[in-house]
């Protein structure tokens, strides 16, 4: 099916290839690429955007004993199929199968673990520093795209690299698209590279000087001018990077292998550290990616032929769209409310806010940690900041919300998205961390809704609020219960109780609310009355409710979608132990281990978050061996995995 992809077992096989070859090459991957993520879904357009550049740099140089670090990690599918995971890269992104990103405990080509942005040149430099106290002389080279250079870390880290003068190749992916446009200055800053007047002047003039070469001018100059913008590496040079102490290479085009091979090989035998600025166009070789680089940035499965997505059954609008919502409403009223977000205004929502009120919506780039302090300036100035984040990328900001937000008690509401268990993307896109961590922070109050309606509600109680706020949601569609046009405020660390009686009381937050529900359901099947609570608040905590409980009921069950570290079911033992009540108390949660991908189903069935295997757990729990029933989902209850 394949003709030259079928003969690379190991990256020493590229080597062997010419350049016609590793274009034909270069072919066959984005067809293998493609048709998988049409089937499994993933992140397409970036990947399909450094085909060539990954072909140059294994034709180059020798991994694993020379070193790669991809940032994010989004453009990496080709590094994986060339080094011994081809057959297995049908598995992508799927339970037991590959990862969708570097992972240093699947493969020894994968010299450091990524998923979040702006990490590859500090870890590549932390290597190099490695390399030089050790006395060895491996190439260590780090690949970011101009989206994460927009973070405040590979900015820390190019400084050092430049003041320490030590070897390392760093390659500056520059596609003009991110996930959502670029912001900031340094978009500009490239931006003016690639349109920069002295260029067309200064290509000019080498065209001229080729000429006039005896004998090979004329073949000079008709490779040169093929080379698109790769004349510019030596006319051109990135002032910023050169300052900052690099070598500056570019910029140069980024699906040319024969020019990429040249300049690698070029950096390889100088010293110190280099810059080399590549252009490349994301979707690449595909042509609805092409056209819509930021719709197939990452996908659900599609159909290879059309690029249009695979039908799915008509479901609840997600929590993220409610969000996005309920918050131009709330806005519509009051206009001290702002809106932020980290360069993912479309995965958050803010979007539509973003054009319903462009001067109220600030994207900040991949700066998590300005965008939390950003907010802080706004509140400490009067205004109501929402500041909308992937829980996964939230913690980048843990030093700013205590620090910023909470010691100084501003009113600023932070909506984590995605959190608790995502799926495919795996352990370092699940937000399993946010109750644990944000618990902790004084002055900090803390909202979980079981459904998309309690949503909108919490969004208008947490702006309320005189001080911060949280609130966090998962992925994906709502329970699909009834919207309202209204807002109201909740009361403050009171629970919803569901259902009252039982000797057993489910405490639940968020998702887990409806599995409480439905293991209650279970319970009753087997004799057993559960009273069910949806807590609402895991700060401050429904103390009240909790210690009367303890004095009525003979077992106390706790249900998050959360890390069990200092989590929710944490904070109810902190309340019995403070006030001397003893009853017992069974914890359901995320296990104090990283969690594998697989779809959502998949992963909370691993944690034994299935109602089965609560209502399970319950009944042993109490001394009960459960009676074989069916349970909601027509399977057995059974017992969760450790």
């Amino acid at each position: 099916m394949h003709a030259l992809l079928d003969r690379i077992n190991k990256p020493e096989d590229v080597k062997r290839l010419n350049v016609q070859e590793l274009d034909r090459l270069a072919a066959e991957i984005r067809r293998l690429i493609i048709d998988t993520v049409a089937r499994n879904g993933g992140h397409l357009a970036p990947n399909l955007g450094t085909v060539e550049l990954t072909l140059a740099l294994y034709s180059v140089f020798s991994f694993p004993q020379d070193k790669l670090v991809w940032d994010v990690g989004h453009q990496s599918y080709t590094h994986k199929i060339l080094t011994g995971r081809r057959e297995r890269f049908a598995t992508l992104r799927r339970q037991g199968g590959i990862t969708g990103f570097p992972n240093r405990f699947e493969s020894p080509y994968d010299a450091f673990g990524v998923g979040h942005a702006s990490t590859s040149i500090s870890a590549a430099l932390g290597m190099a520093i490695a390399r030089d106290v050790r006395g060895l002389h491996n190439q260590v080279i780090a690949v970011i795209g101009d989206g994460a250079l927009t973070g405040g870390e590979s900015f820390e880290a190019l400084n050092h690299a430049g003041d320490l003068g030590t070897k390392l190749i760093v390659i500056l992916n520059d596609n003009e698209m991110s996930i959502d446009a670029n912001v900031g200055a340094m978009s500009e800053y490239l931006s003016r590279i690639r349109i920069a007047p002295q260029y067309n002047r200064a290509k000019r003039d080498m065209g001229n000087l080729l000429m006039s070469i005896p004998h090979i001018g004329g073949k000079v100059y008709k490779t040169a001018s093929h080379l698109k913008d790769g004349v510019r590496s030596v006319l051109v040079p990135g002032s910023l990077f050169e300052e900052m102490g690099f070598h500056y290479i570019g910029p140069i085009d980024g699906h040319n292998i024969g020019l990429l091979e040249e300049v690698l090989s070029r950096a390889r035998d100088m010293t110190g550290p280099v810059l080399i600025h590549i252009h490349t166009v994301k979707g690449k070789g595909y042509l609805p990616a092409e056209q819509a680089p930021e719709k197939f940035h990452g996908v659900g499965c599609f159909d290879a032929q059309t690029g249009k997505p695979v039908k799915k059954a008509a479901c609840a609008p997600s929590y993220t769209a409610v969000f996005s919502q309920a918050l131009i409403e709330l806005a519509k009223k009051d206009p001290d409310i702002l809106a932020i977000t980290a360069a993912m205004p479309s995965g958050t929502g803010l979007k539509a806010f973003g054009k319903a009120y462009p001067n109220r919506f600030f994207d900040v780039g991949i700066a998590e940690e300005h965008a939390m302090t950003l907010a802080a300036g706004m509140a400490a100035a009067g205004m109501h900041p929402v500041i909308a984040l992937y829980s996964t990328f939230a913690q980048r900001a843990y030093d700013q919300m205590i620090h910023d937000v909470c010691l100084q008690n501003l009113p600023v509401t932070i909506c984590l998205d995605r959190a608790g268990l995502v799926g495919e993307d795996g352990p370092t896109h699940h937000g399993v961390f946010d109750l644990s961590y944000l618990r902790q922070m004084p002055n900090m109050h803390v909202l979980v809704p079981k459904d998309e309606e309690e949503l909108r509600h919490m969004l208008a109680t947490a702006i309320a609020i005189d001080g911060p706020a949280a609130i966090r949601y998962p992925r994906g569609a709502g329970c699909g219960v009834t919207l309202t046009d209204d807002f109201r405020t909740l009361p403050i660390g009171k629970a919803e109780v569901l259902h009252e009686e039982g000797e057993v009381a489910l405490l639940a937050v968020g998702t887990m609310v409806e599995k409480a529900e439905k293991a209650a359901e279970l319970l009753h099947e087997q004799g057993i009355e559960a009273a069910v609570v949806n807590m609402r608040f895991v700060k401050p905590l429904d103390e009240a409710l909790i210690l009367r409980y303890a004095a009525e009921k003979k077992l106390l069950v706790t249900l998050e979608e959360n890390a069990l570290a200092g989590g929710f079911g944490a904070s109810v033992l902190e309340c019995l132990a403070d006030h001397g009540a003893t009853v017992p108390v069974l914890r359901f949660g995320i296990p104090d281990r990283f969690i594998e991908q697989g779809t959502r189903q998949e992963l909370l069935s691993l944690c034994g978050l299935q109602e089965g295997a609560i209502a399970a757990a319950i009944l042993r729990k109490l001394g009960r061996e459960p009676v074989p029933q069916q349970d909601a989902a027509g399977g057995q209850m059974e017992q969760p995995e450790q």
